[in-house]
C-alpha cells in the first residue's frame, strides 16, 4: 500500500516499457520524466507521442472492399445494381472495387480510444490539444463502438508492427477498469482488473528477466516454455497443455516461476489460511514432470510462485522440499520504487543461481 499514487503510476509504465521494449527508445523518453498524478494522464501521454510517431510515418492503409454508384466505371461492374438503376432511370454505374484506405480497424480504434479517453475530467489540458490535434488527421476514419472489438482476431503484419503496441495500451484503457481511480489510499490493482493486470505482470516479469540476465549474461534462458507431460504409456490425449509463464535456466539448474496477481493471495477454510491449492498443485505439476524430463543429466528443478504482493497482514515467504525438488511461494512488492522492484526480481535469481547482477 502506498499514498503516492504517483509512484503506483510510475510502475505501470516501467512494466509496460518491458513487455513494450518500444517505450525504452529515445522517443519515449521524456515520459519516464514526467510526474504523472493520475493513470488517464500516462496512457495519454503514451498515446500522444505513439500517434504522432505514426503520422510521421503514415497512417496504416488497408484494402477496404466498396460497391457504389458511379458515373465513371471503377473495377467491376455490379450487374444487379447496375440493373436496378437502369430500371430506376438512374444514369449511374454499380461498381465493386477495392482500394487502399486509412478508414481501416487499426485506425478506427485508436481513434475511438483517443475519444473515449478525451471525454475523462482529470486529463490534462496539455494531452487534450495534443491529441485532438492529432485527431485532425483522422478525419477520414470512422469511429467505432469500442465494446465490440475483438482484439484476440487482430493479426499484426511488417507493414503495421508499429501500432502493436498502441493498441495494446488501446485494449487495456477499453477492457480494464483504468478510467477510474479510488479516493483516498492508492495501489496497483486499484488501477487495472485483475486479468488484465494478471497478463502485464506474467509479460513484465519475463521480459525483465529476458531484458537484463538474458541479453547480458551467457547460458542465461528466461522464456514461456512448454513442458510435455511424462507419460508411462505415450498416451496423452485430452490432458491440458503445461505452459509456464517463466522458465528460468542457467548452469544446470531451472527455476520455474508461476506469477500470480490476486487480490487475495490466501484462501480460507474453517477460519485457516491456506495457500490457493490449484496453485501449489499446478506448479508441483510443472516442476515434477520438467524433472522427469532431465532425469539423470544432473539438472536441478526448482518452482516458485510469484505473487504480487496485496493488503493481507500474512505475508508469504516460504519455501518447501517435496519429493526432492525445492518449491518456494514469495511475494513481489510493486507498491514502491521501480529500484526496490528490481532489487526483489535480482534477489530471486541471485538465490537461486548465484547470479549478482550488476547495474551501471
Amino acid at each position: 500500500m502506498t499514498k503516492d499514487r504517483s509512484i503506483v503510476i510510475k510502475n505501470i509504465y516501467y512494466m509496460l516499457s518491458y513487455a513494450f521494449t518500444i517505450l525504452k527508445q529515445s522517443p519515449y523518453e521524456t515520459i519516464e520524466k514526467e510526474p504523472f498524478d493520475n493513470i488517464n494522464n500516462l496512457f495519454a501521454a503514451i498515446l500522444a507521442k505513439g500517434i504522432g510517431l505514426q503520422l510521421k510515418q503514415g497512417l496504416y492503409r488497408a484494402y477496404t472492399h466498396r460497391v457504389e454508384n458511379r458515373h465513371v466505371v471503377r473495377g467491376k461492374i455490379n450487374l444487379p445494381g447496375t440493373m436496378k438503376n437502369r430500371l430506376q432511370h438512374r444514369l449511374a454505374v454499380t461498381c465493386d472495387y477495392g482500394e487502399l484506405s486509412e478508414d481501416n480497424l487499426l485506425n478506427q480504434i485508436l481513434k475511438s480510444t483517443v475519444i473515449l479517453l478525451l471525454k475523462q475530467k482529470d486529463l490534462q489540458n496539455k494531452y487534450k490539444a495534443e491529441l485532438k490535434k492529432e485527431m485532425l488527421f483522422f478525419s477520414n476514419v470512422a469511429e467505432i463502438d469500442l465494446k465490440q472489438v475483438r482484439f484476440s482476431d487482430i493479426r499484426f503484419q511488417r507493414n503495421n508492427r508499429t501500432y502493436q503496441m498502441l493498441l495494446a495500451i488501446s485494449q487495456l484503457l477499453i477492457e480494464s477498469s483504468l478510467l477510474t481511480t479510488e479516493p483516498g489510499e492508492y495501489r496497483l490493482m486499484g488501477f487495472l482488473d485483475g486479468q488484465r493486470m494478471c497478463r502485464l505482470y506474467e509479460k513484465f516479469i519475463l521480459e525483465y528477466y529476458a531484458q537484463e540476465f538474458g541479453r547480458r549474461i551467457k547460458g542465461f534462458s528466461a522464456r514461456a516454455s512448454q513442458i510435455p507431460w511424462q507419460l508411462d504409456d505415450g498416451f496423452g490425449a485430452l490432458l491440458p497443455i503445461m505452459q509456464t509463464d517463466i522458465t528460468l535456466t542457467y548452469g544446470g539448474q531451472t527455476l520455474i516461476i508461476d506469477a500470480k496477481y490476486y487480490e487475495r493471495i490466501w484462501q480460507s477454510r474453517f477460519d485457516v489460511e491456506t495457500f490457493h491449492s490449484g496453485n501449489l498443485y499446478q506448479i508441483f505439476t510443472y516442476v515434477k514432470n520438467k524433472d522427469a524430463a532431465v532425469a539423470g543429466t544432473g539438472h536441478q528443478v526448482s518452482g516458485m510462485l510469484l505473487y504480487a504482493k496485496t493488503d493481507e497482514d500474512l505475508v508469504p515467504d516460504n519455501v518447501y522440499h517435496m519429493s526432492g525438488n525445492q518449491i518456494s511461494v514469495k511475494t513481489l512488492d510493486l507498491n514502491q520504487a521501480f529500484p526496490k522492484i528490481a532489487e526483489q526480481l535480482d534477489d530471486i535469481v541471485k538465490d537461486h543461481f548465484g547470479i549478482l547482477q550488476r547495474r551501471l
